[in-house]
């Protein structure tokens, strides 16, 4: 299995290509940042407070555990927002200073 989320059905909706850490992804137009990240990965960003990935958490904008930001700094719900073409996302908040996992 490639991601944590897997996709069973609508896969005739429209590609868009946005970067997430500086490499190209691919979603279909209407998904969710999260859902654009965990069908790629298993972790949605990096724990701001220590080393650990996180992945989400309530699914639906209340828990604060989904944060991913934009390049120019912008910090958004990755399960509330949807993807658009030539997103540039960063999945550690750009001041932490914590080591990748992969």
């Amino acid at each position: 299995m490639k991601g944590r989320f897997v996709r069973l059905g609508e896969r005739e909706r429209a590609p868009v290509r946005l970067w997430v850490d500086g490499a190209p992804i691919e979603a279909l137009q209407g998904d969710t940042l999260m859902v654009a990240l965990l069908t790629q990965g298993t972790a949605l960003r990096q724990s701001e407070f220590d080393s650990g990935r996180r992945a989400g958490f309530c699914l639906m904008g209340a828990c604060q555990d989904c944060w991913v930001w934009t390049r120019a700094g912008e910090r958004l719900r990755a399960c509330s927002c949807e993807v658009r073409e030539g997103l540039d996302i960063l999945t550690t908040q750009p001041e932490a200073v914590w080591p990748l996992h992969g």
